[in-house]
């Protein structure tokens, strides 16, 4: 019987909805313990983990991006441990900066290989996140996803709706990597047509990714944590709360 994951909450949603503070004693007045950590908060890292403390959350995830990683990894890995951060995820690279054939996209997934290995040599685990890119055919008929990942060093944070934006079948891939998924990302996904002022995303459990099935699989796939995530709620409060609500009742199915 697979572990009960830890639920959490990734800071990225809230980002349009200042001040930190506030977010943080938000989320824990509703009830959530873990969040979620993004590039955008590591400037003051003294003054991110009192503001943690402050709220009694702890991040046992982080998003780094590919460029800080790669450039000064020590820093990184320091931060992490002074945050209690466990898993260092490297959680998207810009299109200008993405491969264009197989070659290329088998190079990146060497550069995330270097990188999680030296991450290990931490006692830290390290993951790529997956977008909807991942799983466009390459001309060879390859995808992405297979050359990013083809290092096992290289652990993978699901994100089971940008499968389904690239029309993939989430199932097949959460069997493809069991035992590396690490974390997966839990949003949802509006009907065809609405919710386009929020970039088509829905509040949890109001959209059309069946989490009733998909989160079982996820955890039986190794998933220690499962994170609430929306890219751009109108309504910060409502989209923590509601999700949390259904976290809850999927992890009770």
């Amino acid at each position: 019987m697979a572990a009960t994951p830890e639920i959490s909450f990734q800071l990225y949603s809230s980002r349009n909805f200042p001040p930190l503070e506030t977010q943080l004693s938000m989320l824990a007045a509703l009830g959530y313990r873990n969040v979620e950590l993004y590039d955008g908060l590591y400037s003051n890292i003294a003054g991110l983990k009192a503001a943690l403390d402050e709220a009694g959350l702890k991040a046992p995830s982080g998003h780094f991006s590919l460029n800080i990683l790669e450039e000064n990894l020590a820093t990184c890995i320091a931060d992490a441990r002074r945050l209690g951060i466990s898993l260092m995820v490297c959680p998207w690279i810009v299109p200008d900066r993405r491969p264009n054939d197989k070659e290329g996209w088998k190079g990146l997934g060497k550069r995330l290989a270097a990188i999680a290995r030296n991450v290990r040599t931490e006692a830290l685990r390290f993951a790529w996140h997956n977008h909807d890119f991942d799983f466009q055919p390459l001309t060879d008929g390859s995808l992405p996803i297979e050359h990013l990942m083809s290092d096992h060093s290289v652990d993978l944070e699901l994100d089971v709706a940008w499968i389904m934006r690239a029309k993939a079948d989430p199932v097949k891939w959460i069997e493809k990597f069991s035992g590396r998924i690490a974390a997966c990302h839990v949003k949802d996904i509006a009907p065809p047509g609405q919710k386009m002022d929020e970039d088509g995303w829905a509040y949890l459990g109001e959209g059309i990714v069946p989490w009733s099935t998909l989160w079982p699989l996820a955890v039986r796939a190794g998933a220690k944590l499962m994170i609430a995530e929306h890219d751009n709620p109108k309504n910060f409060e409502r989209f923590a709360r509601v999700s949390l609500g259904a976290m809850k009742q999927y992890a009770d199915e």
